[in-house]
């Protein structure tokens, strides 16, 4: 967080005790800045600010200024500019999530004060209203922070963690831990998505390793944890998957069944594995490098059939001919290798996408839903430019991603596999690759990426992972955090159920790998190339886990989700096809500056020599070599034709594969190419045929020759 930022928090908090007209704060009060700070600084500047945030007690309660009803109205007005100008230099920098962790902390520092007067709640109302935060959500927060759960006006926002099998609060969203000795209380803010909590209670209770106290708020982020005094755990997609069982009307699973591939003469594939997931999840598949991420992504998306095992959505087996009919535009998938035309630009790729998968909309609403989703994905500001190649870069690496994953979601998939997301790519881009993907799920999609070594905050995002090991072994499936315990606990480490820092909530997720890796050390105290446990004994300790997920399984058929997938007819496929290969074409200079020009200075090369080989004058009906002029020219069209078409189809294979996908007809691409090959000919020919014909002074045969050449 930049300076002037957290310098205008610090006078956020000083504010308040402006509003208080009070001259000192209590002891709690000043640990919750100083909280609030350490979670952003280290120790030496938290030092630091904690003596601005005292230098602005004094200036704000200064003794200067008389106490009295006018004066306190002119005092009243001063602080609520000050506010205003404060929260309008916090509007610039920080994200909505961001400032609503700073209304929180600014209710948990009025709560610890002596009493809650009425200007502290104005002043609160004033900040939310500065932040843009909607009312019934400041009321809610309020009410949870600085009252209680059961004041609060919706109580579809509350969850209530406890041990009670027999609650009856009727709205209130509850959720059962056996032995839990503690009650938690969670509002969700639905605008950011986000989670507060705080609990009563008299064990020590743990968020993300940290013992928090009883009647203090705290955020519960992606991948956080609560563990109370004895073996309850309870995690961050347990209390979600509460809040989102509700919202999506038709929800889809997807479910393999002792899936078994093996590659020939080689014992890498997959294993007998075994899935169960449902929409709002995002799913990460880890592993070292050659383990078969990709394979299992492959199998599971439908693009590699499997020797043994099935693969369902919502009781649709994936690889019967039957049921794929009803699976029509259900799944998405994005490669590693980028799909797109590099001649078009942002906006063509993803308009002829859409032309291709969603034709029956209107051609109005194909354009509106092309914006939006340039909008959705930040694609807005290069929506004109080409997007190039890898030798001539024109977007970043990060913006030709996200047009990747727009290429998919633009069609509305109800599951979306993704290869790789974050290869190759910054820290920076990874993370707005990561939250785009999580997003949709809260639209009700189930993503699936694989993805190696991710870092703290990105292994966090996900609701499950599933680790593979060398041979396609499947040695884990389940929460993030779990693993970490699970890995440490099978390894024997002291601090087992440490599933994060304790200090600053970092996972270590290489971690993972190093323990499932682990080498023999020898004699002589190095390592060795023998593993301390073989992919198969790791395969065999997950193995009881795995028959519960089967247990999971559902083989019955359920309605699928409605989606606006639909193909054009074979003619119209045709025609997109053409206006895309041409308009790429065109908008690449140096392809048509060699289609034009090399027909006629061939056939200037030719002519010219041919006309003038016999010497002396001219004579048309002299000249002998018309007869192997016409041989020539019969054999360099024939390489012309040859040098434009010989790589059309190889340039496209990429793009081939994920057309193929979608299901399109390979009959229109051809079609379209033919087309297109035709009309170059033609005018390559034309130019051909005039400057030979010219030189020559070949007449009458123009036609004739044009039309066999």
């Amino acid at each position: 967080m930049i300076e002037p930022i957290l310098k205008a928090l610090v006078q956020l908090f000083a504010l308040i005790s402006d509003v208080r007209h009070i001259s000192e704060i209590s002891s709690r009060e000043r640990d919750i800045v100083r909280l609030f700070l350490s979670r952003q600084l280290n120790n030496e500047l938290v030092k630091r600010y904690m003596e601005m945030f005292d230098e602005y007690l004094i200036q704000y309660n200064s003794v200067d200024i008389a106490r009295g009803s006018i004066r306190d109205m002119k005092r009243t007005s001063l602080t609520a500019v000050r506010i205003l100008g404060i929260c309008e230099q916090i509007n610039e920098e920080l994200q909505q999530k961001q400032k609503l962790y700073v209304l929180v902390q600014l209710m948990d520092y009025i709560l610890f004060g002596a009493e809650i007067t009425e200007n502290e709640l104005e002043f609160l109302e004033t900040v939310s209203i500065a932040f843009n935060i909607p009312l019934v959500e400041f009321k809610n927060i309020r009410s949870f922070i600085l009252n209680s759960a059961s004041e609060i006006p919706e109580k579809s926002c509350v969850m209530i963690i406890d041990s009670n099998d027999d609650y009856k609060n009727v709205g209130v969203k509850h959720l059962y831990r056996e032995n839990f000795k503690n009650t938690v209380f969670l509002l969700h803010i639905e605008s950011t998505n986000t989670y507060i909590l705080k609990y009563s209670g008299k064990e020590d209770l743990f968020l993300n390793g940290q013992n928090i106290f009883p009647g203090q708020t705290y955020t519960f982020d992606h991948g956080s944890t609560i563990r109370d005094s004895g073996t309850n755990t309870i995690y961050y997609n347990d209390i979600s998957s509460v809040f989102t069982d509700e919202i999506f009307k038709l929800r889809i699973s997807l479910d393999a069944v002792d899936v078994y591939l093996k590659f020939k003469k080689s014992e890498f594939g997959i294993h007998k594995f075994s899935f169960h997931e449902e929409s709002g999840n995002l799913v990460g598949i880890l592993g070292g490098s050659g383990v078969g991420k990709t394979t299992l992504l492959n199998v599971l998306s439908g693009i590699t059939k499997p020797q043994l095992g099935a693969v369902l959505i919502n009781g649709y087996n994936l690889y019967s001919e039957e049921d794929k009919i009803h699976l029509k535009g259900v799944i998405g998938f994005v490669p590693q290798d980028d799909l797109l035309i590099e001649e078009l630009t942002v906006y063509q790729n993803l308009y002829y996408s859409a032309k291709m998968c969603l034709d029956n909309l209107t051609e109005d609403k194909l354009v509106e839903v092309v914006n939006k989703t340039l909008a959705e994905l930040d694609l807005e500001e290069i929506r004109d430019l080409k997007v190039g190649n890898i030798l001539n870069k024109v977007i970043s690496g990060g913006q030709r991603k996200r047009l990747n994953i727009a290429l998919e979601l633009i069609r509305e998939p109800t599951i979306l596999f993704v290869d790789e997301p974050t290869s190759g790519l910054s820290s920076v881009d990874s993370e707005i690759v990561m939250n785009l993907l999580k997003e949709q799920t809260y639209r009700g999609k189930l993503i699936i990426i694989n993805i190696h070594q991710p870092s703290s905050d990105l292994y966090k995002m996900f609701d499950k992972i599933m680790i593979i090991d060398k041979g396609g072994y499947q040695i884990f499936y389940g929460n993030p955090s779990e693993a970490i315990v699970y890995f440490k606990t099978m390894a024997s480490y002291a601090n087992a159920h440490e599933d994060q820092c304790i200090t600053c909530g970092s996972i270590n997720s290489d971690q993972l790998l190093q323990i499932i890796e682990a080498k023999v050390v020898n004699e002589s105290g190095k390592h060795t190339y023998i593993r301390k446990v073989t992919p198969q004994e790791w395969a065999e300790k997950f193995r009881g886990i795995a028959e519960k997920i089967k247990q999971k399984v559902f083989r019955e058929k359920r309605i699928l989700p409605e989606n606006y997938y639909s193909i054009p007819g074979l003619i119209k496929q045709s025609k997109i096809f053409f206006m895309r290969d041409l308009l790429s074409k065109l908008e690449n200079r140096q392809y048509v500056m060699m289609n034009l020009l090399e027909a006629p200075m061939l056939a200037f090369v030719l002519s010219y020599f041919i006309k003038y080989k016999i010497g002396g004058e001219y004579i048309f009906s002299k000249n002998e070599n018309l007869t192997a002029y016409l041989f020539t020219c019969v054999m360099t069209i024939l390489f012309l034709g040859l040098i434009i078409s010989a790589e059309e189809i190889v340039k496209d294979r990429k793009i081939l594969k994920r057309e193929s996908f979608l299901n399109l007809s390979w009959f229109s691409y051809i079609n379209s190419k033919v087309t297109i090959m035709f009309l170059i000919s033609a005018i390559q020919t034309i130019s051909f045929v005039l400057i030979g014909n010219f030189i020559l002074e070949i007449k009458g045969m123009t036609f004739s020759y044009w039309f066999v050449f």
